[in-house]
């Protein structure tokens, strides 16, 4: 199914659809995607205008790591990929992580609203929340299915690149969106494809570890979002034909 023009809808008709998406991706993870020993939760983000979060959060399974469903170990292909070269010795300096009894979190995946890049300060926000996921070693995905704006001139992708190297990147015409998976760290590797309307969703990885990543069931979920997604609505999006 083609990407559709989520432009063309109120914030709050995409942020129905957000929410149907995100559970679907959970449904999917937990429903074989995921090795034995890993967990998929949608969860509410408070305090910041950042869109909710599908987290990974790793329990050591019975028997060792590997579980009995086959990861992926090869470097995945990908449009770009990129790595910082030098160390963030940012990250380095000392905090204090808690966690209650649930393990540690592996892997998030954000799906960006409007409210995201509706101002400097959200926008920001963001941005800054991604860089200190990736800086905690927390791997990432981010899927942005709204053009660029004056705050993100070049889009998501870079805005976040940013923020912990600087290395050129600039979209193919005509593929102004951006899905892009992250390995945290201390040094950071993207993995970026460039989509435009009418294109289908890539499958990029989500890395539960460096070496380690299941595909992203993207389009999938995607598919099954918009099937249950309001005809009224759909209409604003793909009007009939008169």
């Amino acid at each position: 199914m083609p990407i559709h023009d989520w432009s063309r809808v109120e914030a709050g008709d995409f942020h129905d659809f957000h929410q149907c998406w995100v559970v679907a991706i959970r449904n999917a993870l937990n429903a074989g995607l995921l090795p034995p020993g890993y967990i998929a939760m949608a969860e509410q983000v408070t305090g910041r205008p950042i869109p909710d979060v599908v987290s990974l959060q790793a329990y050591e399974p019975k028997g060792g790591p590997e579980g009995g469903i086959a990861v992926a170990t090869a470097s995945p292909t990908a449009r770009l990929i990129a790595k910082i070269q030098s160390v963030n010795y940012g990250k380095r300096a000392d905090r204090v992580v808690i966690r209650h009894g649930r393990g540690k979190v592996v892997a998030i995946m954000e799906i960006l609203s409007p409210g995201n890049k509706e101002s400097r300060a959200a926008l920001r926000s963001f941005v800054e929340k991604a860089a200190d996921i990736l800086n905690q070693g927390v791997n990432l995905l981010v899927v942005d299915l709204f053009p660029p704006t004056p705050r993100d001139p070049q889009g998501i992708h870079k805005a976040i690149w940013d923020e912990l190297g600087d290395q050129p990147f600039v979209a193919p015409p005509g593929k102004p969106l951006i899905v892009a998976s992250y390995i945290g760290g201390d040094i950071p590797t993207a993995h970026v494809e460039s989509v435009g309307i009418g294109d289908a969703l890539p499958s990029l990885p989500i890395f539960l570890s460096e070496t380690r990543y299941i595909p992203a069931p993207l389009e999938a979920t995607y598919q099954g979002a918009w099937a249950v997604f309001p005809a009224m609505l759909k209409e604003l999006i793909e009007p009939t034909a008169q």
